[in-house]
């Protein structure tokens, strides 16, 4: 499962691109849920790099 870190500015563009709509708006940043297929899309599009595969 894909995580998202501190460095994550909420600019949603991980969500828009997430297949399964696992990614959602948290207080200070993005979070992703239990529903992540390890696609990738989301990495792929984050403008910080703020996302990355998890354990």
């Amino acid at each position: 499962m894909y995580k998202i870190s501190s460095e994550c500015i909420k600019c949603g563009a991980c969500a828009a691109v997430c297949p399964v709509g696992a990614i959602s708006e948290g207080d200070s940043q993005y979070i992703i849920d239990e529903n992540c297929i390890d696609c990738g899309s989301c990495a792929a599009v984050c403008p910080v790099g703020a996302i990355s595969p998890g354990e």
